[in-house]
């Protein structure tokens, strides 16, 4: 039964939520914003557009595809918000990006787990890759 204690519980968690998420967000979208107007992010894109071309994804995506390695997805989000793609596009994004993200702390987390933090780590890039790869051939 939700009462109004729960409710404010939930409010509250969701609200505290929030503004962690606002911590990773919204300085992430401010600093593509200046690369982008600087005209970095041009530079970074030329020089990745080659490599994210095989998955149909513009040079700009290799910014957010960086940030969810080895950032995480929240990272990744707030790049995601502040350059312009497709549906198809975030949705390639999403599928690589949920295959390995995080690589850092996740590898040190395997490691701990006994796992070799080098084979983890090349396993989800290299799945990471070929499903981005994959969906744009036969979806794209």
């Amino acid at each position: 039964m939700i009462t109004i204690d729960t409710f404010k519980r939930g409010l509250t968690n969701g609200i505290a939520t929030l503004l962690d998420l606002m911590k990773i967000l919204v300085p992430v979208y401010i600093i593509v914003q200046v690369l982008s107007l600087s005209g970095l992010l041009n530079i970074i894109a030329e020089f990745f557009a080659p490599v994210m071309s095989v998955f149909g994804l513009p040079g700009e995506a290799s910014l957010i595809m960086i940030l969810s390695y080895f950032s995480g997805t929240y990272a990744a989000l707030g790049a995601l918000a502040a350059i312009e793609l497709t549906g198809f596009q975030i949705s390639t994004i999403a599928i690589m990006s949920s295959i390995a993200h995080n690589l850092i702390t996740e590898g040190a987390v395997v490691k701990k787990l006994g796992v070799s933090t080098f084979a983890s780590t090349s396993v989800r890039l290299f799945f990471s890759l070929l499903m981005g790869f994959l969906f744009y051939r036969i979806f794209g």
